[in-house]
């Protein structure tokens, strides 16, 4: 038997941009060419809405126009999560059934953003999502950009709410790969990582996978070494690691959703302007992340 075959979910998932048009409003036509683009490369799934997609910038019908589309281009062939991040339960709540609405899979429960809340005020927001609705939900650690779960409330959550399957943690803090690895040994949960530079510790600790948003724009590489690690060939999954380290190097020197967009741009796939005005010292980081993607893709 698999060791994976009590566990909901597991593989290499792209975390969706948001394209939009000169206006800032969602491109949906360009979306179908996100959603094919990684798809070619062999994700396992996807995720709309998420952090990659700069979800503050976009209201509820907007997500939910999103979602929609992505399921329709999808058409059954891989599984949708719909991360549903608001800063209001209201919002969340409203999200969270239109999600279900428009056939997402899984839901991504994030905690709120903007205001700071205590462990217990997060687990009462996730408790609240969860028994509103019947779909499966993954826990969403995003400690940068939300109030962030520790392991002790992930597990106690995890642990209790029936329809809480998963957590997807972003902190790359390596002091969680052991206690969520034991989390995972001892639940029917799917434990994904959410920062690259940390994907091969995680699998490495037993974890079920990556959500990524580099997989948006450079799915083959994190699709080879999820696979790499999966057949056994440790030495190429820790190359391949390498390379990814060197492209996070590069990517970081701008805010991160930035860099998966003008990635994207450089593959091929124009997606529209960015939300902020790009200042002159940041051009330099751009270019030297633009000649790093071609020379990579040439390769």
């Amino acid at each position: 038997m698999s060791t994976h075959d009590k566990h909901p979910l597991l593989g290499a998932f792209a975390a969706l941009i948001t394209p939009v048009d000169g206006h800032g409003a969602t491109d949906l036509p360009t979306l179908d060419k996100v959603v094919d683009f990684v798809m070619s490369h062999g994700v396992s799934g996807v995720v709309a809405g998420g952090g990659t997609a700069e979800y503050p910038h976009f209201g509820v019908a907007e997500r939910a126009a999103a979602i929609a589309r992505v399921r329709q281009r999808l058409n059954g062939s891989a599984p949708l999560i719909a991360s549903i991040g608001t800063s209001s339960i209201h919002t969340t709540l409203q999200l969270a059934r239109r999600a279900a609405d428009e056939g997402a899979d899984f839901l991504l429960i994030p905690a709120p953003y903007f205001f700071h809340y205590d462990q217990d005020d997060l687990a009462a927001f996730c408790e609240c999502v969860c028994e509103a609705v019947t779909l499966p939900c993954l826990l969403y650690n995003l400690p940068s950009f939300t109030g962030g779960f520790t392991v002790e409330t992930a597990a106690r959550l995890l642990e209790s709410i029936p329809n809480l399957v998963g957590m997807k943690d972003s902190s790359g803090d390596l002091n969680n790969l052991a206690p969520l690895a034991e989390v995972r040994g001892r639940l029917p949960v799917s434990i994904f990582v959410g920062d690259d530079s940390v994907l091969l510790p995680a699998l490495a600790a037993g974890w079920d996978g990556v959500i990524s948003g580099i997989a948006c724009f450079a799915p083959d590489l994190i699709v080879s070494i999820y696979r790499a690690w999966g057949a056994g060939k440790t030495e190429e999954a820790a190359a391949l690691q390498r390379v990814l380290d060197e492209l996070i190097e590069k990517l970081v020197r701008m805010p991160i959703p930035w860099g998966v967009r003008i990635g994207l741009e450089t593959r091929g796939i124009a997606n529209g302007p960015l939300h902020q005005p790009v200042a002159e010292s940041r051009k330099a980081a751009i270019a030297d992340f633009q000649a790093w993607v071609r020379a990579w893709c040439a390769s």
